[in-house]
């Protein structure tokens, strides 16, 4: 199925909506600069950020929103530039995140018309709130699409396939202005029991090696980078054949070095008393895990808003109550550990469910936790979106799952000047020793093929 057919009957369905209480705003110029020179994407997106620029100024420094009879004063965080979609002759869509001044974030949908140096919007709609989303989608034996509510979604609606999935997996960075000597780290994604991973390319430039990571069994791929290479991209193509993940034995679970803290995992004692206030009376250590599991979606709200999230720091998780799938399950990895519990991190791309092909929205981490003679996959911060999948997501990681790494503080030779890789997804990029950042890209193609 393919995301163009989505968004083309999610404009159809946002037409028939007008008037059934669901609040936008209606037409308004998204005005943008000549595109003549820009690709389809880069237009769209140009397009939006104007309009939710100009609106900003109209605001009085905030883009105003009616939604449930409130105004919301939003200010831009990104725009998900895997989800721009050309609808057909002069018809768009864009999907932005955007936060209140009360640290929500709202993913907004955008349908757009009009020439790209003159979008209007047609139609503004608010999709998620902190991730959580409103509605899912069915497709009809008629090939059309209807909205489904939440409560009658099924797992498939939300993002689960169960059993197994093959897709290539497309890893793209662009380098950017190199002005000295540059080195680069990439994560070599590696088979294992429930994944089957073949390498179908590899086009970087500059001199390229191979190193291993041993605490964790990674591979990373190293590239030693000069002024010639500033701009050119790097792809890694994979062939991925993944399985549904439950809890499961291993010839050398090696739990004891999963008790040992971290950077950004620290042992406290704040941690350990948290810990043991959840777990009192608890008995067994898979029955304690859940205790935790339950306390982090309780206490935290999934928001990739304001300074410090993303980094996976168990101490800013814990303090700032939000953050993303890294800060989630520091958290619970640095809880788990104090109360004697070993806990493990991994970090890779959940496949979208819903389309056979396009942008994937960057990566996404979990956790595994040891208890009775196993290791339990979990999902916190998906968990924490879907409540319906809560129980799921303690036990359980989906089939359209691929891990690129896993583990902290990564120590490779030659290694960053910085130090250890605190975790390796996006790559790691220094110029004359100073990190720099690289544009990052992932999709997929399923080739309509699913287990």
């Amino acid at each position: 199925m393919s995301w163009r057919r989505i968004i083309s009957a999610m404009l159809v369905a946002c037409l028939l909506w007008a008037g059934s209480g669901w609040e936008g705003q209606g037409a308004q110029a998204a005005s943008a600069p000549p595109a003549s020179n820009l690709t389809p994407t880069a237009a769209i997106q140009k397009g939006i950020e104007n309009h939710i620029e100009e609106q900003v100024s109209l605001g009085g420094g905030y883009f105003k929103l009616p939604f449930h009879k409130q105004q919301l004063r939003l200010k831009l965080v990104r725009v998900h530039t895997e989800y721009l979609s050309k609808l057909g002759p002069g018809k768009y869509f864009a999907c932005v995140d955007l936060v209140d001044i009360s640290g929500d974030v709202y993913d907004v949908d955008f349908f757009l018309a009009g020439k790209p140096t003159a979008m209007k919007v047609t139609k503004t709609i608010v999709h998620k709130i902190n991730g959580q989303p409103f509605y899912a989608w069915e497709q009809k034996s008629d090939g059309t699409w209807q909205r489904v509510p939440m409560k009658k979604a099924s797992t498939g609606h939300l993002g689960v396939i169960k059993g197994s999935d093959e897709f290539e997996f497309f890893y793209r960075a662009t380098l950017p202005q190199i002005t000295g000597t540059g080195r680069m780290w990439l994560p070599l994604a590696v088979s294992d029991s429930f994944q089957t991973v073949e390498i179908k390319s590899i086009n970087a430039p500059g001199k390229q090696s191979t190193l291993q990571e041993r605490e964790h069994a990674n591979k990373v791929l190293f590239l030693e980078l000069g002024p010639e290479d500033s701009g050119k991209k790097v792809e890694i193509i994979y062939q991925v054949k993944r399985l549904e993940k439950a809890a499961y034995t291993a010839e050398s679970p090696e739990q004891g070095k999963y008790l040992n803290p971290e950077r950004l995992v620290p042992s406290n004692e704040n941690f350990r008393q948290i810990a043991e206030e959840v777990v009192k009376d608890k008995k067994g250590d898979l029955v304690r895990a859940r205790a935790l599991y339950d306390h982090i979606i309780d206490r935290m709200r999934y928001a990739k808003a304001g300074e410090g999230w993303g980094k996976g720091d168990a101490v800013y998780a814990c303090n700032a109550r939000t953050g993303n799938c890294t800060d989630f399950h520091s958290y619970f990895i640095a809880l788990a550990r104090s109360v004697g519990i070993p806990a493990r991190f991994a970090i890779g791309a959940a496949i979208p469910s819903e389309r056979n092909e396009g942008g994937v929205d960057g990566y996404h981490c979990w956790a595994e936790f040891y208890a009775d003679g196993k290791w339990w996959p979990v999902d916190i911060s998906e968990g924490d979106k879907y409540t319906s999948l809560a129980t799921y997501y303690f036990g359980h990681h989906p089939a359209n799952r691929f891990e690129l790494s896993r583990g902290r503080d990564l120590v490779v030779e030659p290694g960053p000047a910085t130090g250890s890789i605190n975790f390796l997804a996006y790559p790691v990029l220094e110029i004359d020793g100073k990190p720099v950042k690289a544009a990052v890209e992932f999709s997929f193609n399923r080739n309509g093929r699913r287990g």
